[in-house]
């Protein structure tokens, strides 16, 4: 006999919106950071390099924390807080890890990203600035291989 779909309690609807939420707004600030940043490579003003800075900070960076509550929110709804770590699935894992891994590496991004808005007004930072679009770039790939995961469940 096969099992043709599983329903979750509605009870843990509210805490996976969130947490699906939040990494949409995630994702949407990474996308629009590196796009912003890409295409302002070879702006001699700079506006689409700050605009791309600014973004991992007032969305990326909110979006960041939402979905990383929403995610403890539905891990413990479902109870894996209670199982060992051995014995939970690996597409969870891999979600947790890109979740830290990917926080941490927004963090990095940050910080030549601020620095660069700053320079930027004196005319520099240009490559400050490039560099946190590289990483809001890498970012996307770290999430691509997370959304995988949550949504294809590996063992």
């Amino acid at each position: 006999m096969t099992m043709l779909a599983a329903v979750r309690p509605h009870t843990w609807d509210l805490a996976l919106f969130v947490h699906v939420a939040g990494a949409m707004i995630l994702v949407g600030g990474l996308v629009t950071a590196a796009a912003a940043g890409i295409l302002g490579w070879r702006d001699p003003t700079g506006g689409l390099r700050r605009f791309a800075a600014l973004t991992l900070f007032a969305v990326a960076l909110p979006g960041w924390i939402v979905m990383r509550l929403g995610a403890e929110w539905v891990y413990s709804k479902e109870g894996w807080d209670k199982v060992p770590n051995k014995l939970q699935p690996t597409w969870l894992g891999i979600g947790y890890f890109t979740a830290d891994i990917g926080g941490i590496i927004l963090l990095i991004a940050l910080v030549p990203g601020g620095i660069g808005i700053r320079r930027a007004r004196g005319g520099g930072g240009a490559a400050l600035l490039r560099t946190s679009t590289v990483l809001a770039a890498v970012l996307i790939a770290v999430y691509v291989v997370s959304v995988w995961a949550m949504g294809g469940k590996p063992s």
